[in-house]
Parts: structure tokens; sequence; C-alpha cells
């Protein structure tokens, strides 16, 4: 259940943006006596060339010198203030987005798990970055651009002809700028993303690189992608400051041929000078930010795209807590990205309180099963509920205390033990001990150096493959789940967490829990109340154990029958 924004509705983006109106206002205002206070050094410099240099009066000049330092505090007081304004809405922008942009970051990541899943936030800082710096003061001081060489007219109409000239120059600069670099630019930053994410993805397993002597290929090809980003942005910098420099000199070689010929002041050229660098600083300092402002503008395109790919979730149904009953109706599931099924119309119902092994040959959908069953990958056709409710309806953060899960690729987060367990939540020290008792991991986090308290690290990088399965495990079992999934829940455990883990099973179907497990092991198969085969994405038999196995047997020993070579890879996977 989602919220869809119609096409004529201004984005999610532009609307959290419009929302500092205000502030912009406020800023424009502050702009507005900035550059009116810039006026200052040119009318010092005019008066103190053609004024007091030629009466010799210091009384004149040191008047001029108090006020124009007095206006010279004011103007960066104002400056400040300013600075402070767009700081300040950066922020607040960024408070206001960040668990929007962390949201809809999290929603692509559990739909395509491709890409770089943080580049979401890393655009919003792009954004926050861009609002709160420079460059935005040069969309706030462009109108006095014009103002400037008016001014500059005044004082010489050729002075004010280069003026013109100058400043259409640097408009057409920075056209051009953007037609033959914008694609380049936004190539670099695509390769300076791609070589973020190529470099985080494979230093994650710096174990493998060191022992096989991969660390000189994978840096070599890191580097050229760094590289060719890093040359393509130089480029363009090499091409943007020679104009810039060669206009600013300019002027002043046009001031002193006027200057020679009588025709211009000495205060004049000066004047003019500062005049014209104070009407080109805008353009000046848009080309500067250049890398900044299309930065910013892919990563407002990218967060538009996010936003609209991933809209707020709605509230979705609060419901008590179900009993366990599971119904799978027709389902048919792709993975990610991907329209070829991987599950093929799958049916079966499991009643509360039963046991539920799935079995069958690799590639079989067993974890397709799984993660479809606690609403991870949704269905392209067909349902899962629970409790007649289906499980993409619940709201997510009523529905996840009635749910356990363990992937069969174990996931923990950095923080401490009791943390995992508690899955991140409130924590209830009865709750956790309780859920590592079931597990059967209690004592083993007795004897580690903090016990419940240990941190440990990116990923549980610190404890051994079983330590992390049966504390995953601890956390699937925690507080009081309905519907418990496991997939492949004993691949890393020793005898005794194999031990431990039957147990668990068995009193978790003795309260009344249903538990779903996809296995290959005929330990855990001995204690399930019910087997389901999955061959190729189908069920091939469904039903009590004993029945099921007999029925596997019977298959593999006679060749004649459909899908021999299946039934008995499904029949050794339970061996």
């Amino acid at each position: 259940m989602r919220r869809a924004h119609p096409a004529s509705e201004r984005s999610e983006l532009a609307e959290a943006i419009a929302a500092f109106r205000s502030v912009f206002l406020a800023t424009g205002s502050f702009s507005f006596a900035v550059n009116l206070l810039l006026l200052a050094p040119a009318l010092y410099m005019l008066q103190v060339y053609d004024r007091v240099l030629s009466s010799r009066n210091e009384v004149t000049l040191t008047m001029l010198t108090v006020i124009v330092v007095g206006l010279f505090a004011l103007e960066a007081a104002l400056e400040f203030v300013r600075s402070r304004i767009l700081i300040r809405a950066g922020a607040a922008l960024d408070l206001k987005l960040n668990a929007r942009v962390f949201d809809a970051s999290f929603e692509r990541s559990l739909k395509a798990r491709d890409g770089n899943p943080a580049q979401a936030l890393t655009d919003l800082t792009h954004i926050r970055q861009f609002l709160s710096g420079k460059g935005l003061f040069a969309l706030f001081d462009a109108p006095w651009t014009p103002i400037f060489i008016v001014v500059i007219f005044l004082l010489h109409a050729w002075l004010g002809l280069f003026a013109l000239l100058s400043a259409l120059l640097l408009l057409a600069l920075a056209y051009a700028n953007e037609r033959a670099t914008g694609r380049a630019l936004a190539e670099a930053g695509r390769l300076a993303q791609s070589a973020n994410h190529y470099a985080a993805s494979n230093l994650r397993n710096a174990e493998v690189i060191e022992a096989m002597g991969m660390l000189a290929g994978l840096r070599a090809r890191f580097l050229a992608v760094q590289a060719q980003a890093s040359d393509r942005a130089a480029a363009i910098g090499a091409v943007t400051r020679f104009f810039r420099l060669t206009l600013q000199s300019a002027i002043l070689g046009v001031g002193a041929l006027l200057v020679i010929r009588n025709e211009l002041t000495p205060g004049g050229m000066i004047a003019a000078s500062i005049l014209l660098g104070r009407a080109l600083s805008p353009i000046d300092l848009a080309i500067a930010t250049w890398r900044g402002l299309v930065a910013a503008r892919d990563a407002y395109t990218r967060l538009n795209a996010l936003f609209g790919a991933h809209p707020v979730r709605a509230a979705g149904i609060s419901l008590p807590r179900p009993k366990g009953l599971v119904a799978v109706q027709d389902l048919v599931v792709a993975a990610p990205g991907s329209r070829t099924p991987i599950l093929k119309g799958i049916t079966f119902a499991a009643a509360a309180g039963t046991l539920l092994a799935v079995i069958g040959p690799s590639a079989a959908g067993k974890s397709t099963l799984a993660r479809a069953l606690v609403g991870v990958w949704p269905p392209m056709n067909g349902s899962v509920r629970l409790d007649a409710a289906d499980v993409n309806q619940w709201n997510r953060e009523d529905r996840g205390p009635w749910v356990g899960y363990l992937p069969q690729d174990v996931e923990l987060f950095g923080g401490t033990i009791a943390e995992n367990i508690a899955r991140f939540g409130e924590p209830d020290s009865t709750r956790i001990v309780q859920a590592a008792q079931r597990a059967g991991v209690h004592e083993m986090i007795l004897h580690l150096p903090q016990g419940y308290e240990t941190p440990i690290g990116e990923g549980g990088m610190t404890l051994s493959g079983g330590q992390r399965q049966r504390v995953a495990l601890a956390r699937a079992l925690y507080g009081e789940p309905a519907l418990v999934v496991l997939d492949e829940p004993d691949a890393s455990l020793d005898e005794a967490g194999g031990a431990a883990l039957v147990a668990a099973l068995s009193a978790m179907r003795d309260e009344g829990r249903t538990v779903i497990m996809m296995t290959h092991r005929r330990s855990l198969l001995r204690i399930a109340d019910v087997v389901l085969v999955l061959i190729g994405g189908m069920i091939q038999s469904h039903g009590p154990r004993e029945a099921v196995l007999k029925s596997l047997a019977a298959r593999a020993r006679q060749p004649a029958v459909s899908a021999p070579a299946e039934a008995a890879r499904a029949l050794e996977s339970a061996a």
C-alpha cells in the first residue's frame, strides 16, 4: 500500500526545498545589502586618487578611511549572517529529509541488490552543501551584475562596453562549459561513484585479497577509474581559469590606455577595475563552483527518481498478534529487477504450531520462498498470508515483532550482542537472555570479555561463523514471534549447536509457534511435522514427513517416473 503522487504535483523533494522559501527571501535581502556595500571600495579609491591626492587633505583621507572601514565591517557582518542563514537552512533540510532518504535507499537496496546503498545519503549531502555553500551566492548576486556594469558605463563608455562584453563572454563560456562538459562531468561523477563502490565492495574481502595476492590487480583497476574522472575535471578547471585571468588583467590595460589619453582619471581606472571584478564575481563564482552545481543537480535528479520509485509507505494495517496460520496461494516470485520467475505457482498452508521443513536441490527456490514468506521479496502474483492478512499489507513495524527470520547469509550489525539480539529496539534483558538460551548461545556469550555487552564489530567480524549464526538465531527467536522462518539454520553449527537448534525448534513447536525451515539435514527432518519438496521452483511433494520421504525414496528407485534425478537429489539433500 503506497501513496502515489500525481504527475501534476510538485515533486516531494521540490516541496521540501520550497518549504524554505522564507529563508531564501531573507538571504536575498541580505544579498541586496551586501552588494550595495560592495560599491564602497570603488568609491573610496575614486575619492582617494582624484580628490585626496590632489588636495593633500589628511582630514578628508581620515574621514573617508573611517567611513569605508565601518562599511567594510557592516558588509562582513551581513556576509556572516547570510552564510549562517544558509548553513542553518542546509542543516534543517538535511534533518528533514535524512530519514526519508534512508528509508527510500533501504527500499531500493531491498528490491535491487546492486549499486551503492549509501549513494542517496551522499546525494543529500551534495544538495545540502550546495545550498549552504558559495555556489548559491552566485544566484543571489547575479542581479547586481548589470547594475555594476551600468556604474562602469558612467565612468567611461569604453570601460562599460568592455565590462559588458566580458560578462557576455563569461556567460557564453559558462553555457559552452555546460554544453561541452556537462556530459563529461556527469560521466566523471558516475565513474567516481563506481570506483568508490568498487573499492568498498572489494576491500570488505580483505582476507581473500591478501591470501591470493589479488591486491595489485584490484588496485590498478580502481586507480584507473579514479584517474579517468580526475583528468576530466582537471581539464575543465584549466580552461575556465585561463579565461578568468585573461579578463581580469585586460580591464587594467584598457583603463591604463584611457588614462594615458587623458580620457580617464587614475581613480576611475582603479574604480572600474574593482567594479568589473564585482560585476563578474557571480559568473566567476558560478564557473568556479560548476562541479558542485553539476553534482547538486545530478544528486537532485537521482533523489527525485528515488523518491518517485519508492514513495512513502502508507501506515498499513495494525493487527493484533497473529496465531501463526500461514497460507500461500499461487505464489510467483522473481528476483528484484528480474521478470524471470523463481517460484512458479506455489500453493500450500501451515497451521499454527506446525514445524514445516522445505527440502530440495540447490537452486530449487528455497531461499526465495523464505524471503517471500517474511515479506522481503514481494510476489509477482499470488499472495502470502499470515492469519489471513497479506504480509505485504501489514505495517512493517507492527509485523516485525511477530516474525523471526534467519537468512542463509547471516547478517549482523555493528553494535553489541545484546543490541543485535534485541533487533536494535528497546532492550529487554529478560527477553534477550531468554532468546539466547533458546538458541543455546547463552553460555558462549557469558564467556566473552564483556558478555552481552561485547561489541561484535561490523557484520559480526569478531565472532566465528558458528557464533554469528547462533546469535542470529537468537535474534530470530527474540520476543514472541508467531512465525519463524529459518534458511539453513544449521549450516555453520557444530554438534553442540545443532543439538541446541533441535531443542529450540521442538520448544517453539510446543509453544504453538509456526516454524518453516529450509534444510538439507536429516537430523532436522526427524522433528518436522510436514515436509515440502521444492524442485525447479515448483512443489514436487507436500505432506506428512514419513509419507513424503517414502514417496521420494520410491521415486528414486523407479527411473520411469518423471524427474527421477531431481527426486533423488532431493532425497540426498536430506541425507
